[in-house]
């Protein structure tokens, strides 16, 4: 996962039109579904340790409430999520290493949380998505997102890797796709989202990314509730197979590259807005 690195969020009737400013994350359940927003605008949505709790909570208290069908995780501005918020972790006292491993495990927990939730998660984003956001995207049953989705795996270029994050996304991307963004860190658009096989369907609008949302909802609202567990869990076996053991190492990997030089470089440069001393493009 990469450090904190806009676009109206879409307006399915089960999203909030308005959240409060001060929540984190905001819940509102309508006709047996459940929408999570990430609200921490000004943060752009990154993965705070009161996010997480946030977001850790909603998820729980939705997969136990026996009259939610699905859950809708979207967000409030321009960013869906911007990852791993370090500055916040180290400004509570915490090292690097400590930083590092509490948001890996935090990342770990909430892919494990929407994989095994017995009902499904649906992202809806129309914003930027990178780092950790990646995470959420992978580990959800559908991703839909609208013309202002932007997506960046730049980790590479922070002397890191998205080791966490391709537990659930090397087995949705292509492996041509995999093999090029998480090596060059470029930018793509939606449209590249849903042939490389990372989102489920790149809306051309904002009304576009609402019916087709509604669209999805009307189907889960018509499934039982055994129905629809028992068919996510065909779903999303191959993943959860062997999901602890490797989640494990990734997070070894993860741990490692952070203690390195490469990555200190890299992070300083980021920081600071200047270029690390690897960086040959000009």
């Amino acid at each position: 996962m990469s450090p904190t690195s806009a676009s109206n969020r879409p307006t399915d009737g089960n999203i909030p039109s308005d959240p409060p400013e001060s929540a984190e994350v905001v819940t509102s359940t309508e006709r047996a579904v459940t929408t999570i927003t990430l609200n921490a605008v000004e943060n752009r949505n990154a993965l705070s340790s009161t996010l997480v709790a946030g977001l850790s909570a909603a998820l729980t208290e939705a997969a136990a409430d026996d009259a939610v069908r699905a859950v809708v995780l979207t967000h409030s501005g321009g960013t869906f999520c911007a990852g791993a918020d370090l500055r916040e972790a180290l400004g509570r006292g915490l090292s690097p290493e400590e930083a590092t491993a509490e948001s890996a495990s935090s990342m770990v927990g909430m892919m494990r949380s929407m994989l095994t939730m017995p009902k499904p998660v649906i992202v809806v984003a129309n914003g930027h998505v990178r780092a950790g956001g990646f995470g959420l995207v992978g580990a959800a049953d559908m991703a839909f997102v609208g013309p202002e989705a932007t997506f960046a795996l730049t980790e590479a270029r922070l002397g890191l890797a998205p080791s966490i994050i391709s537990v659930v996304l090397v087995p949705k991307m292509t492996p041509r796709s995999a093999g090029r963004y998480f090596l060059t860190g470029e930018k793509f658009d939606p449209a590249t989202a849903e042939r490389i096989g990372l989102v489920t369907q790149a809306a051309s609008s904002d009304e576009e990314l609402t019916d087709l949302v509604d669209e999805v909802l009307d189907g889960v609202r018509k499934a039982s509730p055994q129905g629809l567990a028992a068919s996510k869990a065909l779903t999303t076996a191959a993943i959860l197979d062997g999901f602890e053991e490797l989640a494990a190492r990734r997070a070894a990997e993860s741990a490692a590259l952070f203690a390195s030089d490469d990555a200190r470089e890299g992070m300083t440069a980021f920081l600071t807005k200047q270029r690390p001393s690897w960086d040959s493009s000009r």
